[in-house]
Formats: structure tokens, C-alpha cells, sequence
């Protein structure tokens, strides 16, 4: 059986790094020493000054805060670690030309010593497609074909592949990526169009923000007989607070066992909700691993 395991968010974004944004990168180094399974950073390549189409509350920054690129970040956190998974969670796929992030993948999954798995998605916000001279109804359509062309540039030397929205013949990209096969993961509700693309493309399943336990038990039946691979279902941990309301790692950590039982194969919390700022981290990182262990056991 595959072991359970244990993904942080880091956040790359906003005010909680307060501008030491070498602060990711020490934190990256705390989860490589306390036994976090894997690092996630987030994505938004440029923001719409309208963010009302967020249907999952408000959203958590203001459209001028700061976000750092996240394979950038992955980059700067391979340098410094040895053994944690780094991963996004999500990466906005279609806004990246699929030549430009195929090398780019393959160039972390090279320095990182093949550490890399991806979380791909279409994003929300129709304002970062106009900024790329994109259509914003397409994004389905270039999720796919951009995914498409990377496994083609991955697995082959030299490449050839064919798509409405990408196409190219005998071309190379060196270096091929150090997995066999990168992890891509597609993010969403378990639609039949998402569940044919993580059947073709993928090796993971990450549901939609405010997915419930019965969606995500739904989505993993359905993926288990769909498709005939080992596949990463990672569900988020819902938050929990102690008798004084405060949000309590190892009470959230205790309701890991009935996500397992719903068929998740990778647990999700965010760092911030457990620290107010970096310095904070270890301590609540130690927390979470430690009740993570005991969840699991």
C-alpha cells in the first residue's frame, strides 16, 4: 500500500513573508529537516484589477500584492534542499508557451534530482489571458494541448506532436526531465472532461477549492475505475480550532484518517494557516508532521 503523504503549501505571494522573501528558502530547508513529503507554491502571472469572479470567498491578496513566479521559487528551494517534493499547486499551464515549459520543468526536475511534481489548472481570472493575447474560453482546450505537447517533448528525441492549439515535428528538448515520467496533476471537480484528460495526461487529481468529502470520495471512485495506474488524490485538511478558537494543527491533523478513507493519497494544508509569519514555521511545521505520524499510523 502507498504510503499517505503530507504536502505544506509555502505562500509565494502577498504580505506574509513581509518582503523576506529569503524566508521561503529557509523555510524550504525546515521541511526537508522535519519530514515534509512536499513544498507547494501557487500561481498568477499577472492580475485583472477585478477579482469578483473568485467564487471561493475574497480573495486572499489585493491585485498589486507581490507573486513570485513559482518555478522560479521551485528553483531557488531545489538549490537549498535535498530530499522535500516541490510541486505547484496550481500552475496556470496555458499561459506558458508548451515548448517554453517543457524545458522549464525538465530544467527543475534536472537540479532538483528529480523531485518535481506539477499541479496544472486552467485559473480563474479571464484578465491574465488577455494579458497573454489568449482566449479566455479556450483554456480548456490549451490545458490540454499544452500538457499534451510537454509529455511529447518529455518522452521523446526527437518530438513530434500535433493539437488545434500546438503543433511541432522532429524537435528536440534537452534535457529530458530525470523521472521517467513527471507527475503532472490536474486540479478541478471531477468533470468527464477532467477525468479523460488525468486518464490520458496525468498522474494526479487535485479538487476543486471547497470540494467535499463525499466529491472527493466520488472523484477517486471514478478514478480507480477509469484508470489502471497508481494515482495521487490530494485532498485538503479541513481546519480545525482548539477550545480558544485557535487553529489547531493537530486537531486538523486528526481529521486525516477520514480522508484516507474517502480514498486521498496525499493530505494539503497551508503553512499560513498554523504560522502568522516565517517565523513561525518550524514550530508549526514540527506540529504537523508529528500529528500527521500519528494520523497515519
Amino acid at each position: 500500500m502507498t504510503r499517505t503523504t503530507l504536502s505544506v503549501g509555502i505562500p509565494n505571494w502577498g504580505g506574509w513573508a513581509r518582503g523576506d522573501w529569503d524566508s521561503l528558502l529557509a523555510i524550504g530547508r525546515t521541511c526537508d529537516d522535519v519530514g515534509i513529503d512536499r513544498l507547494i507554491v501557487n500561481d498568477h502571472v499577472v492580475m485583472g484589477a477585478d477579482t469578483s469572479s473568485y467564487v471561493w470567498g475574497r480573495f486572499p491578496t489585493t491585485p498589486d500584492a507581490p507573486w513570485l513566479e513559482p518555478l522560479t521559487v521551485l528553483a531557488a528551494i531545489a538549490a537549498v534542499t535535498e530530499r522535500v517534493r516541490i510541486s505547484t499547486g496550481i500552475l496556470i499551464a496555458p499561459l506558458r508557451p508548451a515548448a517554453v515549459l517543457a524545458k522549464t520543468v525538465a530544467t527543475l526536475d534536472l537540479v532538483s534530482a528529480g523531485r518535481v511534481d506539477l499541479g496544472v489548472g486552467t485559473g480563474w481570472q479571464e484578465a491574465e489571458y488577455d494579458a497573454a493575447g489568449l482566449a479566455f474560453d479556450t483554456r480548456g482546450d490549451l490545458l490540454d494541448d499544452t500538457i499534451g505537447a510537454c509529455r511529447a517533448l518529455w518522452g521523446q528525441l526527437p518530438a513530434s506532436y500535433s493539437s488545434p492549439t500546438v503543433a511541432f515535428t522532429d524537435t528536440y528538448c534537452s534535457p529530458q526531465p530525470v523521472q521517467e515520467r513527471l507527475p503532472v496533476w490536474f486540479a478541478g471537480p471531477m468533470t468527464r472532461r477532467n477525468l479523460r484528460r488525468i486518464n490520458a495526461l496525468g498522474d494526479g487529481w487535485i479538487p476543486i477549492m471547497g470540494a467535499s468529502l463525499d466529491d472527493i470520495r466520488s472523484g477517486a471512485r471514478q478514478l480507480r475505475e477509469t484508470v489502471d495506474r497508481p494515482l495521487t488524490v490530494q485532498a485538503p485538511a479541513p481546519i480545525r480550532t482548539n477550545a480558544a478558537g485557535e487553529r489547531d494543527p493537530a486537531a486538523t491533523m486528526a481529521g486525516v484518517p477520514a480522508l484516507i478513507d474517502a480514498g486521498a493519497t496525499d493530505v494539503y494544508t497551508n503553512l499560513s494557516v498554523f504560522a502568522s509569519e516565517p517565523s513561525g514555521a518550524r514550530a508549526a511545521l514540527e506540529v504537523l508532521v508529528t500529528a500527521f505520524s500519528k494520523a497515519v499510523a
